[in-house]
C-alpha cells in the first residue's frame, strides 16, 4: 500500500488554529520521481496535506475553491521534521497555512486557499 501522509508527532488545536508536528518519512510515495537524485516533497502534496489536516482538525469545508497566495521557499526533504500551521478565517472562508522547521526559523512554504461547500 502506498504511504501518502506523514507521521504525526504532535497536534495542538485551539479554536480556528492548529499546529501539527510531522515527520515526513522517506517512504512517502510522493517523493518517488520528484526528483530521482534529489527527492523533494511536491508542492501539490503540501497543499493536499494542508487541506486534509484543516478538515480533520478545524472542521473546515472540504472543497478547494482556489489559491490566492502561495510561496515555495525551501524544499521539504525526506526524513524532515516540520510544523504545519493552519489558521481558518470563517468570515472569508480562507485557510492560511505554512510549513516551517527549526522552531519556525525556516519557512518551507506558505499560502492561502479559498474553501467552500460542494454546491457553491
Amino acid at each position: 500500500m502506498d504511504k501518502r501522509k506523514p507521521n504525526i508527532i504532535a497536534v495542538d488545536t485551539v479554536e480556528n488554529e492548529s499546529t501539527l508536528t510531522l515527520n515526513v518519512s522517506a517512504d512517502i510515495t510522493d517523493f518517488k520521481g520528484h526528483f530521482k537524485r534529489f527527492p523533494i516533497l511536491p508542492g501539490v502534496t503540501q497543499i493536499d496535506w494542508a487541506l486534509h489536516y484543516a478538515v480533520q482538525e478545524l472542521n473546515v469545508p472540504g472543497f478547494f475553491k482556489g489559491m490566492e497566495v502561495i510561496k515555495f521557499q525551501e524544499p521539504i526533504l525526506p526524513d524532515a521534521t516540520i510544523q504545519l500551521s493552519l489558521k481558518w478565517d470563517t468570515d472569508k472562508n480562507k485557510l492560511s497555512f505554512s510549513y516551517t522547521s527549526n522552531n519556525g526559523e525556516q519557512t518551507h512554504s506558505s499560502g492561502k486557499m479559498k474553501l467552500g461547500e460542494k454546491s457553491e
